[in-house]
């Protein structure tokens, strides 16, 4: 496995296998690396000759200074990792590579961008495809992977990659879980052991949402139950609880076409402590 912390030398690679007619896949992380980024490297190491993971902490997406600077950091330990799952080369730029002295460019996407974490954590989403739009340019994938987990997230990209004529394929992984469901995050090892304990609820109210969804219950109802019964567990605040469509995130609810809500998705974010969970679950499932 190949590490390298310039634009020069990750380009030279890139075009060495280019001109092998070697594809390419991206992973692009912040680091602290779980199975659930690895389930990303198994999936580009199945439709790829290479693979490449980057490795970047972008002060541009955290709205909260105190998250940045709380941020977990074990490079050695995600090395090994990537290394261990067959990563071919790894791509670990400091800031000012990718925003040196002078920049001053973001990458902005006025849809799908006022709502969920994009209305709730301001300058976040912009900061996520700025970052991922150079590291897109950067290293030249045919096929860059990302999360489900972060919907809104995968969204956006995938449509930078279409509004700027990006030559890649913007493919979703489906989310990884714990045992008991807790979706897999670099910020459940900030977790308390009761707070580790309370985490799973929002895995068990999205579920039980979509299966009273496709009962037939009335939306309003069953979002107004969840609410209750994550403040109950021991959670201090929600963001949000919504049904949005998998497709545009428009705003589902009682007054939606059927079929258009079954084929929506439960998305929340809810605060243990310091720690803000995410997660989101389809309604036909």
């Amino acid at each position: 496995m190949r590490i390298v912390k310039s634009k020069r030398d990750l380009r030279a690679l890139v075009s060495s296998w280019k001109a092998d007619k070697e594809e390419i896949g991206v992973v692009m992380t912040m680091g602290a690396l779980h199975e659930g980024h690895l389930s990303l490297v198994d999936a580009a190491k199945a439709d790829n000759d290479r693979v490449i993971a980057t490795i970047f902490i972008n002060p541009k997406q955290f709205d909260n200074k105190t998250d940045l600077d709380t941020y977990p950091v074990d490079t050695d330990a995600d090395l090994r990792k990537l290394e261990d799952a067959g990563v071919d080369l790894v791509y670990l730029p400091q800031v000012d590579e990718i925003y040196p002295k002078g920049y001053s460019t973001t990458v902005a996407v006025s849809a799908m961008q006022d709502c969920l974490c994009g209305a709730t954590r301001p300058g976040h989403m912009d900061g996520v495809t700025t970052v991922v739009s150079k590291l897109l340019i950067q290293t030249a994938p045919d096929r860059a992977y990302f999360g489900q987990k972060d919907f809104q997230q995968f969204l956006l990209i995938q449509r930078v990659a279409g509004d700027l004529d990006l030559e890649v394929d913007v493919i979703g992984v489906p989310t990884v879980r714990e045992d008991d469901n807790l979706a897999l995050s670099s910020r459940n090892r900030r977790l308390s052991e009761e707070q580790r304990d309370i985490a799973p609820t929002l895995y068990k109210v999205e579920n039980t949402i979509a299966y009273l969804i496709r009962q037939g219950e009335a939306v309003d109802h069953v979002l107004e139950w969840g609410r209750k019964v994550i403040l109950d567990s021991g959670f201090e605040r929600i963001d949000y609880l919504e049904i949005r469509s998998e497709e545009d995130l428009e705003l589902l609810g009682d007054f939606t076409d059927r079929d258009d809500l079954l084929n929506g998705r439960v998305f929340v974010a809810a605060w243990l402590g310091n720690t803000r969970l995410i997660d989101n679950y389809p309604i036909s499932r």
